[in-house]
C-alpha cells in the first residue's frame, strides 16, 4: 500500500496565496492495492483570501485591464496546477510502477513457494505411488512364479498320468486280446461240445436200439432157459445143493464158527475221502485231481491233491501260474470256488472252512519268481471261521523262506472281495488292488492280484504280492496254497 499525502497544494483559483490547515479538504483514491489521500483547498477560503486583499472594491465593476490581467493569473496558475498534476500522475505511475513490480515479485515469489511445495507433494506422491507399484510389481512376480511352478508341476502329473494311460491302455490291449483268444477257444469248444453232443445222442439211439434188441433176445433166452430148467431134474438137484451149501455158509457166519482172514476184496475200504491226505493214506500217492467229499455229504468239491511236496498229502486251495483265470471275482465265487483244479483255480471258502473245522490243519504256501528263485511260508495251525465271520482267517507258527515274518495281515483279517468289503482302511482294497484276500489295510500280501507277465511284473501295486520276500511292487511267478492235517504222517 502507498500512502501519498500532499500536505499543501496551490490549486486555488485566485492568485495562488496561501490557505491554513484548518481548510483544506481530505480527498482518498483507491487503484489496486494501493491508496492516495490529497489535501485540497476549499474555494470559498480562496475567495475569501483573494477578497481580503487589499484590492480597491470596485464598486461600478472592474475595468478591462483588470480583467484581462486576472484572466492572465488565472490562465497561468492553471497552466501551473496542470503542470503540476502531470508531475504528480508521473509521480504516481511511477511509484505504483515499482509497487506493481514488487507485487508481482511477491506474487512470483508466493506462486513459485507454492509450486514448489505442491511439487514437492507430487514428488511424495510420486515416491509413494512408486512405492506401491514396486510392492504390487514384486507380488504378482511372486504370484506369477508361484503360478508357473504350480503349471510346472501339473505338467509333470500330467506326462506321469499320460504315460500310466498309456501302459494300462496296453494291458487293456493285452486283455482284450486274451479275451478274444478265450473267446475263440470257447466257440471252439462250444462247437466241439455241439458235435460231441450230437455223437452221443446217436450213440445213445443206437444204444437204445441195441437194448431193445437185446431185451427181447434176454426174453427170449429166459423162457428157453425156463423150459430147460423145469425138463431138467439134475440141474434141480444142482440147484438144490447150492442153496445148501449157502444157507451152510450163512449159519457158520452167525455162529462165529468163520474165522478166516479177509480178503482184499473184502477190506473196508471207504468210498469217499474229505481231504487228500485221506486218499493219500488209502494207497493213492500219485498227484492229480480227486473228488473229495465232507462227512455225511454234506458239501463235494474237485480238487488238486500234491502227494510229492514234503511228503504229499496237501489239499491245494488256490493254484496259480500263467495268467489264464481271472481273480478280480465277486463274493460269490469266492466261496463257491472257481476255476479248474487242473489249472489255475479257487477252492471255495465255504469247503475250507468246514474242512479246516473238522480238525487242526496247516497251511503251506509256495512262491516263486521270474528269476528262478523259490521260497515258501508255513503255518502249523490255520483255520477260517464260516460266512457269517466273513470267513476271518487264524494263524499260528510261522517258519519258512519266504521271508523272516509273515506276510499275510494281522490274523483274524476277514475276506474281501470287489463286492464285499470288510478291510480295515477306507480305500476298499479289494477294489484297488484287485483280487479277493485277507486285506486288513491293504497289508503286505495279495495272492490274488492281478497276474503280470515277465518284463511287466516291476513296480505293480496290484501285482501278486509277498512284501516280505520281494517287496511291495513286484508281482509273483507262482503261487501255490494247500493245506493237510497238522498230524499227518507221509508213512502209508
Amino acid at each position: 500500500m502507498l500512502n501519498v499525502d500532499l500536505l499543501v497544494l496551490s490549486l486555488c483559483l485566485g492568485l495562488g496565496t496561501g490557505f491554513s490547515a484548518a481548510e483544506k479538504t481530505q480527498y482518498q483514491i483507491q487503484n489496486g492495492p494501493c491508496s492516495y489521500t490529497f489535501l485540497l483547498p476549499e474555494q470559498d477560503n480562496c475567495q475569501t483570501q483573494y477578497n481580503n486583499y487589499n484590492y480597491p472594491v470596485q464598486k461600478d465593476g472592474p475595468t478591462d485591464n483588470e480583467s484581462i490581467q486576472r484572466l492572465e493569473q488565472l490562465e497561468i496558475s492553471m497552466e501551473n496546477n496542470t503542470q503540476w498534476l502531470l508531475k504528480l500522475e508521473s509521480y504516481i505511475q511511477d511509484s505504483m510502477k515499482q509497487d506493481m513490480i514488487q507485487i508481482q515479485q511477491t506474487a512470483v515469489h508466493n506462486h513459485t513457494a507454492t509450486m514448489i511445495e505442491i511439487g514437492t507433494n507430487l514428488l511424495s506422491q510420486t515416491a509413494e505411488q512408486t512405492r506401491k507399484l514396486t510392492n504390487v510389481e514384486a507380488q504378482v512376480i511372486h504370484h506369477t512364479t508361484r503360478i508357473e511352478r504350480q503349471l510346472l508341476e501339473n505338467s509333470l502329473s500330467t506326462n506321469k498320468l499320460e504315460k500310466q494311460l498309456i501302459v494300462q491302455t496296453n494291458e487293456i490291449n493285452k486283455l482284450n486280446d486274451k479275451n478274444s483268444f478265450l473267446e475263440k477257444k470257447v466257440k471252439e469248444m462250444e462247437e466241439q461240445r455241439q458235435v460231441e453232443m450230437k455223437t452221443l445222442q446217436e450213440e445213445k439211439e443206437q444204444l437204445q436200439t441195441l437194448i431193445l434188441k437185446q431185451t427181447a433176445i434176454i426174453g427170449e433166452l429166459e423162457q428157453q432157459l425156463l423150459k430147460v430148467s423145469t425138463n431138467n431134474t439134475a440141474l434141480q438137484y444142482q440147484q438144490q445143493e447150492l442153496l445148501d451149501t449157502v444157507n451152510n455158509l450163512i449159519s457158520n457166519i452167525a455162529s462165529g464158527t468163520a474165522r478166516g482172514p479177509k480178503t482184499v476184496m473184502m477190506r473196508d475200504t471207504p468210498t469217499t475221502f474229505t481231504d487228500c491226505a485221506a486218499i493219500y493214506k488209502s494207497g493213492n500217492t500219485n498227484s492229480g485231481v480227486y473228488t473229495l467229499t465232507l462227512p455225511n455229504n454234506t458239501m463235494e468239491v474237485k480238487a488238486f491233491c500234491d502227494m510229492e511236496t514234503e511228503g504229499g498229502g496237501w489239499t491245494v486251495i488256490q493254484k496259480r501260474f500263467d495268467g489264464r483265470v481271472d481273480f478280480h471275482r465277486t463274493w460269490q465265487e469266492y466261496k463257491k470256488g472257481f476255476g479248474e483244479p487242473s489249472g489255475e483255480f479257487w477252492l471255495g471258502n465255504e469247503f475250507v472252512s468246514r474242512l479246516s473245522n473238522q480238525q487242526s490243519y496247516k497251511l503251506r504256501i509256495q512262491l516263486s519268481d521270474w528269476e528262478g528263485n523259490s521260497g515258501f511260508s508255513q503255518y502249523d495251525q490255520f483255520s477260517l471261521d464260516n460266512e457269517a465271520q466273513n470267513y476271518k482267517i487264524h494263524l499260528k507258527g510261522y517258519s519258512g523262506t519266504a521271508g523272516k515274518i509273515s506276510s499275510i495281515g494281522q490274523p483274524g483279517s476277514e475276506f474281501s472281495t470287489k463286492d464285499a468289503d470288510h478291510d480295515k482302511c477306507v480305500c476298499k482294497c479289494s477294489q484297488l488292488t484287485t483280487g479277493g484276500w485277507w486285506f486288513d489295510a491293504c497289508g503286505p500280501s495279495n495272492l490274488n492280484g492281478m497276474y503280470y507277465q515277465k518284463g511287466q511284473n516291476a513296480n505293480r501295486f496290484n501285482g501278486i504280492k509277498w512284501y516280505y520276500w520281494k517287496g511291495s511292487g513286484y508281482s509273483l511267478k507262482t503261487t501255490t496254497m494247500m493245506i493237510r492235517p497238522a498230524d499227518f504222517s507221509g508213512s502209508l
